[in-house]
């Protein structure tokens, strides 16, 4: 017997779109995705169906890289370079963070991320068993790191919740919720600190999340420091023995690249965030030609003005063809990938981001109903190219329908609201 039966709908699969096809889906997977002559028998064995019709299933979008709390601050400090936007805007900001707080700018993301086509988010900042419980509570899929600073008085004990994190939260409800140590960036993390953290890293067995390489001026300083770039300087201390997400890595050399495709180092690619706090342009046609996987992710919703996505692929698609004059750079497939099944790879999910039997059920359904739709020659490009994130009317994760008719239904919007408002006045004192 089917959990969900999603039926009339035109489903995205990696070797095209399937037109007025069912899905079936049973623990959480997707047993089967069925024509519609051959749906009869198991629609009358469904648990609960949901009526497809005009609209476009798709694998939910994977986002690589964020500080979801950070919503809280979205236009607080604006056209900034990055050492100024966090040391004089934003870090003495985040020091009057509270649990609360945290609970409520966490709920507002994954309310935007719901909204807006996203299923998977992976997060690194404070107050992180707060966050697992938000992600817990609204059904999310999530990959979860506590931010480390070696720097920080608290340092040693943010090493601790971390490891406590790891051995309350990873693995939860059939891994939807994983964790991975969150070293902040080599300027806030000196060696002594980094050696720590990669012991701890082999005593749980845990991966970790990193940014790397974001900035010309990181770059220019671990050269001072230590002759080497970031990525070289991180390879000798030993930290890609095991899963590396590393976030951003604009300023990479060739052999950076080689480094990190020979350690299977993961990228989490942040295109409008890199532009808005004018970090540059990753290299990402060169790292996907050296194999390495690359996501994309949204850097937060704080430097960037929201965390859709779509933006992000759309930008993936366009920015690369521009930077390299090569309108092949980075073609609408590709795109689409690193938004999708290549997001997944990079968070350890070998079985998401695609619409096919044995995949876990992280769904959207697009209303393909608006003119920016039409004509109707390629979904895939439509969605890369003509789509808006409120196109997406319903989001599913591991099989559980989350947002309906594009209402939420694991979080009070209102309410939220509401807390969002009084934060706004606390935070402008």
């Amino acid at each position: 017997m089917s959990d969900l039966l999603i039926t009339h709908v035109d489903v995205l699969t990696d070797e095209g779109v399937l037109k007025n096809h069912a899905i079936e889906i049973e623990n959480g997977y997707i047993t089967s995705i069925l024509t519609d002559d051959e749906v009869s028998y198991v629609k009358a064995n469904a648990k609960e169906t949901l009526d497809g019709k005009g609209q476009l299933a798709a694998p939910g979008l994977v986002n690589t890289h964020t500080h979801i709390a950070m919503g809280l601050f979205r236009n607080y400090a604006d056209d900034l370079e990055l050492m100024d936007w966090l040391e004089n805007a934003i870090w003495p900001t985040e020091a009057k963070l509270n649990d609360d707080y945290v609970r409520c700018g966490t709920q507002l993301g994954i309310a935007e991320m719901l909204r807006s086509g996203t299923t998977t988010f992976s997060d690194m900042y404070f107050f992180m068993n707060t966050t697992a419980e938000v992600v817990k509570e609204t059904g999310i899929r999530s990959v979860l790191s506590r931010g480390l600073a070696g720097v920080s008085p608290t340092a040693d004990q943010a090493l601790a919740e971390n490891a406590d994190l790891y051995r309350t939260w990873n693995g939860f409800d059939n891994n939807r919720i994983k964790v991975l140590l969150g070293p902040h960036a080599p300027y806030t993390c000196p060696d002594s600190y980094m050696e720590k953290v990669i012991a701890l890293s082999h005593e749980l067995n845990c991966g970790i999340h990193m940014h790397l390489s974001e900035t010309k001026g990181e770059v220019e300083n671990v050269m001072k420091a230590t002759g080497k770039t970031p990525i070289a300087h991180m390879h000798d201390l030993g930290l890609f023995w095991n899963t590396t997400l590393a976030a951003h890595c604009v300023h990479v050399t060739d052999e950076d690249i080689n480094i990190m495709a020979e350690n299977n180092v993961a990228v989490a690619h942040n295109p409008q965030s890199n532009l808005k706090l004018a970090s540059g342009i990753a290299p990402v046609p060169e790292m996907i030609a050296k194999g390495i996987t690359v996501g994309l992710g949204t850097d937060g919703s704080a430097s960037n003005n929201n965390a859709d996505m779509l933006e992000e692929v759309r930008l993936a698609a366009t920015l690369h063809k521009a930077r390299l004059y090569d309108p092949k750079a980075i073609p609408a497939q590709a795109a689409w990938a690193m938004g999708t099944v290549e997001g997944a790879k990079a968070l350890g999910y070998n079985d998401l981001g695609l619409l096919k039997a044995g995949y876990r059920a992280d769904i959207v359904l697009y209303d393909v109903s608006g003119m920016h739709w039409l004509p109707r020659y390629n979904d895939l490009a439509a969605l890369v190219y003509s789509a808006n994130s409120s196109d997406a009317n319903t989001a599913i994760v591991g099989g559980k329908v989350l947002m309906k008719d594009k209402e939420l239904l694991t979080i009070d919007e209102e309410k939220l609201r509401a807390e969002i408002n009084k934060a706004q006045a606390y935070f402008s004192n």
